[in-house]
């Protein structure tokens, strides 16, 4: 192995990113060195290509981008004994810190002093990253490292979804981004009965009918009273999954929620909108505000799922070698795409 590798930079502080040649991370006696061999592009690395206010507020120059991520172990710290030397993994990557009463607690997932790869730290955008081995998931053999690579959305996804009991209830999801439609297939395999998602997207809604048995409705052009009429549901939908982070498909979906309905928020808005706060109590709404994912639980439920039926696979639509990444960014920031892979096995 050189000491250089290949890693895809926010060298500078504008749009964009660079490849360039960095040095092979030096690992702790607590950390594991990967070998990368697929990526997933994500929306949070189309916001630091962008270089959006949020990006400049957050992301420190230079940085390796990149948290979605399949590869190999190839290295192990002295302090490490249940990891393996060859063994295939992805891995969570928000690090935790280990001082909170939460992280104390074993709800890591709601540790305040959360930082990640990628994005605080450096990232999975390259041919080696370094991560704590209390952070790396191994991939069962029946998993591929395509799916490897997508497992950190998917488990944004199954965080969301399984937020609230699904089994024979009628589900609205708002935004047929990859998460919505994942976790719409999700909806499906945990049991609910009609699922539903929305978007103004064509190809997106078109994207989301083959992955996951599901009522795609445009809302630019059809009323969810009309669906919920169609599909003969007598209230309103039970459980809704926010995704979009567009005030007026929340609104839409407290609107055709039951009485003591309840939502999950995953979607982030732009910017601050004004809300009828009414509606929540006199409907008797119960919100949840989504993160991340449960660190371990929603990593062992999706795998679980994976090997039990759950297929995502068709949400991968494009796939570039690595050194066609500004083709795979570009795909993304299109918006009629799935989930874009790059291989950095191909390079």
């Amino acid at each position: 192995m050189t000491n250089l590798m290949k890693a895809l930079v926010k060298a500078k502080p504008e749009q964009g990113l660079w490849m360039e040649r960095h040095a092979v991370p030096e690992i702790g006696p607590d950390d594991v060195l990967i070998r990368i061999k697929k990526t997933g592009i994500c929306g949070t690395d189309i916001h630091i290509w962008n270089w959006d206010e949020w990006a400049q507020k957050t992301v420190p120059v230079p940085m390796i981008t990149g948290h979605e991520f399949a590869g190999e172990i190839v290295e192990v710290g002295k302090n490490v004994s249940d990891l393996e030397l060859g063994q295939r993994c992805s891995g969570e990557g928000h690090l935790i810190g280990k001082n909170s009463r939460q992280s104390r607690a074993g709800k890591f997932h709601l540790d305040p002093s959360t930082r990640g790869i990628g994005v605080n730290v450096q990232g999975a955008f390259a041919e080696y990253l370094c991560l704590p081995a209390f952070n790396v998931v191994p991939l069962p053999d029946d998993i591929s490292d395509d799916i490897g690579a997508i497992l950190d959305p998917l488990g944004n996804a199954v965080h969301t979804a399984l937020s609230f009991d699904l089994s024979g209830e009628d589900v609205l999801i708002t935004g047929a981004g990859p998460i919505g439609i994942m976790a719409a297939a999700v909806a499906r395999h945990a049991g609910a009965r009609n699922i539903v998602i929305t978007d103004i997207n064509t190809d997106r809604l078109a994207l989301a009918e083959k992955v996951a048995d599901v009522v795609p409705v445009n809302a630019a052009t059809e009323d969810l009273k009309d669906v919920i009429t169609r599909l003969k549901m007598r209230q309103g939908f039970d459980v809704g999954m926010e995704m979009s982070g567009n005030q007026a498909a929340l609104d839409q979906m407290v609107d055709a929620m039951v009485m003591g309905g309840r939502i999950a928020l995953l979607g982030i808005p732009s910017s601050k909108a004004p809300f009828d706060w009414s509606r929540i109590v006199f409907k008797a709404i119960t919100i949840k505000g989504v993160y991340g994912r449960e660190i371990f639980e929603t990593w062992h439920k999706m795998i679980a799922m994976l090997q039990s039926g759950l297929d995502v696979s068709r949400v991968i639509t494009h796939r570039f070698p690595v050194d066609e990444f500004r083709t795979g960014f570009e795909t993304m920031k299109a918006g009629s795409s799935g989930k874009v892979v790059l291989d950095w096995t191909a390079s």
